[in-house]
């Protein structure tokens, strides 16, 4: 069926698609990384980015296309994550502007959209590089061809994009070495693909869109007293059998609803009614409901509890204080070490689970500082900490560029509010997360070739700030020759973060390894308990 504009409802099924198409692919997506190590994540990245806006969208009622757009916009830009999902949430971002004011859109307003969110996406990147997902998105919104279909203009928008996607390789380096296309440019392909799936009439199933969510039950006891009701939703499918489903007239069911509770929210589409109240008495407005249709879905939430643990979680905020850190690790010891140099909050993420922009707004609000300094350590967050920095507005917010643990334990070991200078204190942490080498070893996930090192499937490779440097059967083989390529010689002082992998008879053959070796410098040994990463070496 060829569609000629698409409302908001169409507009809604066409985000849908896109996630559940993404989703299908999440993992070959992250196998494209351009390290073979396993830490692929632009897949998981832009699908949790994605699919964080779901809700948003959901909530507009309107059958309004901007209305859709602008709220899914802000879902993603809460929910984005690494940089390859903040990369998504901007290109959605500069889409809804370019739906702005509009009820529904036609093939050209859709074309302009495109062309916004391009530009929104490229000016979000302080270094825009060619061969990436900015290239695919804007190849695709300048030559795909503007008919009067909707149908054909993103049919050719897909044939763009599987070109330009076919062609990064010619553009950027590092994927050619490593024989692998863009991995954000391939997510986007597939959500593109999903949009396309929906126009063809391709049956879809739901999309997750949120996890389940905890309740602390210690905050509504045997002694406790019922004060504000409970939080009351269901969808309601009207049956024939019991009333005229067409033609049912839903102030029927707000009259009485009135008269048990509050915070109404009724509507129709066709012979399914949604129905949200606050009210004491849940039973009531089930069983009242209940002889009109039965019920597809019901949700009922203790709001005294909810309102105890929000009172509680008040409480336990931390008083206003001119200084605060905030900074990302993984791995029980990695915490605990951040905690140790007098960070006050912990995020627990890093590579392979990174934490989306509302988690950073989170630990903010928590830390309740003037001034917040904040430690990515890791490459693909920092992007993320600095979206949360640019829509928080409670504090002066400080992201530190650090790209790995070793850049923030040197920072933090010279951290010192004493000056009282919240500029000196940042450009102190700055330099020191630039006087120190980090080098990682883990296994490679496949067979690659990087900057001449000849790498094989499970080998154990040794690489830093992306430069690799070894690749060895043996994890003690690949932590020797890191050590050697890194001139461990100049160096002073070397810490071994070790990995939940690393058993105590190697920790020992390195110890002695080291003592007979480079009886100079001077070691330590932290048990990070990271995953992705058997050896953090960090040198100074």
């Amino acid at each position: 069926m060829s569609v000629n504009v698409i409302d908001g409802i169409l507009f809604e099924k066409l985000i849908v698609g896109g996630a559940l198409s993404l989703k299908a692919n999440v993992q070959e997506v992250n196998d494209l990384n351009v390290f073979p190590i396993p830490d692929g994540d632009t897949g998981d990245n832009m699908y949790m980015t994605l699919s964080g806006g779901i809700p948003y969208l959901r909530n507009i009622e309107a059958n309004s296309i901007c209305q859709k757009a602008e709220a899914l916009a802000k879902g993603m830009l809460l929910n984005a994550r690494g940089n390859s999902g903040v990369i998504l949430s901007q290109m959605f971002y500069g889409l809804a502007k370019g739906l702005d004011n509009l009820e529904v859109a036609n093939v050209c307003e859709i074309q302009a959209a495109f062309r916004k969110a391009t530009e929104q996406a490229y000016s979000s990147v302080v270094k825009p590089v060619e061969g990436t997902i900015l290239t695919v998105i804007r190849e695709a919104a300048e030559y795909a061809k503007n008919d009067d279909s909707i149908n054909s203009y993103l049919k050719d928008f897909e044939n763009e994009m599987e070109k330009s996607l076919e062609n990064t390789p010619e553009l950027l380096a590092t994927l050619k070495e490593a024989g692998v296309i863009d991995s954000g440019g391939a997510g986007l392909l597939y959500i593109i693909k999903g949009f396309n799936n929906v126009l063809d009439g391709k049956k879809l199933e739901d999309v997750e869109t949120k996890s389940e969510k905890t309740v602390d039950l210690s905050k509504f006891t045997a002694d406790s007293v019922m004060e504000f009701g409970y939080c009351t939703e269901f969808l309601l499918q009207l049956q024939n059998i019991k009333v005229d489903a067409i033609n049912f007239d839903i102030n029927k069911i707000v009259e009485y609803l009135e008269t048990i509770g509050d915070s109404i929210v009724a509507y129709k589409t066709d012979t399914i009614i949604k129905i949200h109240v606050h009210t004491l008495t849940p039973y009531k407005a089930l069983a009242y409901c209940h002889q009109f249709g039965e019920f597809l879905t019901v949700k009922i939430e203790n709001m005294t509890l909810q309102h105890n643990e929000i009172v509680e979680k008040k409480k336990r905020k931390a008083p206003r204080k001119k200084y605060g850190v905030v900074t990302v690790a993984t791995g029980k010891g990695l915490i605990d070490t951040f905690y140790e140099f007098g960070v006050d909050e912990v995020i627990d993420g890093g590579q392979g689970k990174n934490p989306s922009t509302k988690t950073f707004l989170e630990a903010f609000e928590n830390v309740n500082a003037d001034y917040i300094y904040v430690l990515p350590n890791n490459s693909n967050i920092i992007m993320t900490a600095n979206e949360a920095k640019e829509l928080y507005k409670e504090s002066s917010v400080f992201v530190i560029p650090t790209k790995d643990f070793g850049q923030a334990y040197s920072a933090l070991s010279l951290l010192d509010f004493e000056s009282d200078d919240p500029d000196q204190i940042a450009q102190m942490l700055e330099s020191g997360a630039n006087d120190v080498t980090t080098g990682m070893i883990t296994k490679s996930i496949r067979d690659a070739n990087i900057n001449a090192v000849e790498i094989h499937e499970g080998d154990y490779i040794g690489f830093s700030n992306k430069t690799m440097y070894t690749s060895k059967v043996e994890i003690l083989d690949a932590y020797y020759d890191l050590l050697e390529k890194l001139k461990v010689e100049d160096k002073e002082f070397l810490i071994n973060v070790y990995g939940d992998a690393v058993t105590n008879e190697q920790k020992e053959i390195i110890k002695k390894y080291i003592s007979n070796n480079y009886p100079s410098i001077e070691v330590y040994e932290i048990d990070g308990g990271q995953e992705v990463y058997d050896i953090i070496v960090i040198l100074e």
